[in-house]
């Protein structure tokens, strides 16, 4: 990846953007348009598609035509791995254009949109590729005059809707292994990072997957979002955003057909520092990157840092230190370190953040203006704000920006009153030299993934989700595969 390939990527211009349905591009019902404006710039990129229920029920009719039709559904897994191993290379053969194109529509620095988007959406389609082929079913410890066997089958329709930080990533959490169990896939892209998810549905069509069987209709939540949650067509809809929609997609359930829902519903991580961390200058440069790469609008982001009292001075010199070598930038230089925040309204959002904080008691140590004003995209300063108390808002609540929450702590108890202390239960970390204290403390948190002197890295081969408020199921590793099929029973007498 180099400086001028970027630049050169950067100025190509994108045509408007129709629906992808059926195994091709297609135009909305209606003609209402979206923009698509960069928060990089400011500028409008290009425009897509507002589609609506009518469209949505386009591409689920198309969706469950071709999982009736069984040439993808009923496909055996080694033929369906043979389509997403090529699908995999596709996506990596493309990978800078593509990556290049999703900072464009989002603003994730280059470095790490690279990697988080099509080389982890690669890698995901690979990793269900291989597995689905080796996923069996079971035969029962039964009587010898009779036969059970349970089997594993795929759903039919699954709705996905992702939201706009890690499109792709999160959308190859799902894709991946609903595609390899055989089922049809209709993808309700966010509204502010479309692009990527369109260009992922021609690369499938091109590997060889039939037509039907990936669909992307764009438009507003409040529309193509709530049609797809509510639609009587639709078996399972997976889901990664915030809590708000969340319960509203388990309410379109409930008032349709029951349909299976699957919640990531984002967090607010502890990041434990005890007294004996090993190294403590790599802890805190860890940590910064842990809340402020891709300017905090990371789900599992270490919002809410906890230090032990003996010392906290040293490790917030050196948490100040790492932060200040942190470069908000142009997120298509690869000298910058933190992009660009989403949108004007996620900006604002973060600012004000701030604003209540300090207005309740927090301290702001560094950080939390607008920054790069006269760039016209949307920019801003780590902010790391100290003295911040369990009965402060930004304590207990999601920002989804670069805000940290520093508290000091004496003992292992208190810290782990200060970790649960919020209704969410996502991620989290602990430092410590010491295994008796990190495998207590493992047990301690509620939170679906806790870190061990480390903070981000756990790959596909393990499990992601939340306890609490933080949703329900799993994506990643193969318990994901739960998701997107059923067991049926076959009772034999013999």
């Amino acid at each position: 990846m180099q400086q001028a390939q970027i630049d050169l990527l950067r100025s190509t211009v994108i045509p408007a953007q129709q629906l992808f349905i059926g195994g091709r591009p297609a135009q909305a019902i209606g003609e209402a348009r979206l923009d698509v404006v960069s928060p990089i710039d400011g500028q409008v990129l290009t425009t897509i598609a507002d589609g609506d229920a009518a469209d949505v029920d386009r591409a689920v009719k198309r969706a469950r035509q071709a999982f009736e039709q069984g040439s993808w559904s009923r496909a055996a897994p080694a033929q369906r791995k043979k389509v997403l191993l090529r699908f995999a290379d596709l996506i990596e053969q493309h990978a800078l254009e593509i990556a290049v194109l999703g900072v464009r529509d989002n603003g994730t620095e280059i470095g790490m949109a690279y990697k988080a988007e099509p080389l982890s959406a690669a890698g995901t389609v690979r990793y269900y590729a291989e597995a689905i082929d080796k996923v069996y079913g079971e035969i029962a410890p039964t009587s010898g005059d009779v036969l059970g066997l349970v089997h594993r089958e795929p759903l039919g329709v699954v709705g996905v809707i992702v939201p706009w930080n890690f499109p792709l990533m999160i959308g190859a959490w799902k894709i991946g292994p609903a595609l390899a169990a055989g089922n049809s896939v209709v993808v309700k892209p966010p509204e502010l990072a479309s692009l990527t998810l369109l260009r992922l549905a021609e690369l499938a069509t091109e590997a060889g997957l039939p037509d039907g069987v990936l669909n992307v209709v764009t438009g507003r939540g409040a529309s193509a979002g709530e049609a797809l949650a509510r639609h009587m067509d639709v078996d399972v809809l997976a889901f990664t955003g915030s809590g708000a929609v969340g319960r509203r997609l388990l309410e379109c359930s409930a008032r349709s057909n029951l349909k299976r829902v699957h919640l990531e519903l984002g967090g607010k991580s502890p990041n434990i520092v005890f007294a004996d961390v090993p190294d403590i200058k790599h802890a805190a440069k860890v940590s910064a990157n842990g809340i402020f790469r891709n300017s905090g609008q990371v789900c599992v982001a270490g919002s809410r840092l906890l230090v032990q009292s003996a010392i906290y001075d040293r490790f917030m010199d050196a948490l100040l230190d790492a932060t200040g070598k942190l470069r908000v930038g142009d997120p298509l230089d690869l000298t910058s370190d933190i992009g660009a925040i989403s949108s004007q309204v996620q900006l604002r959002k973060n600012l004000d953040a701030v604003a209540r904080a300090e207005a309740q008691g927090a301290k702001r140590l560094i950080g939390g203006e607008q920054t790069r004003v006269e760039s016209g995209g949307n920019f801003m300063a780590p902010a790391i704000l100290t003295e911040v108390t369990p009965s402060m808002e930004v304590w207990r609540e999601e920002v989804f920006g670069p805000v940290l929450a520093v508290t000091r702590f004496d003992g292992e108890q208190e810290a782990t009153a200060l970790a649960n202390a919020t209704p969410y239960g996502l991620a989290s970390a602990v430092w410590t030299g010491s295994l008796s204290t990190a495998h207590r403390m493992v047990r301690a948190i509620r939170a679906g993934v806790v870190h061990v002197n480390a903070y981000g890295g756990a790959d596909i081969t393990v499990p992601l989700g939340g306890f609490k408020q933080s949703g329900f199921g799993r994506d990643k590793s193969l318990h994901a595969l739960d998701a997107y099929t059923d067991l049926k029973t076959a009772w034999i007498a013999l």
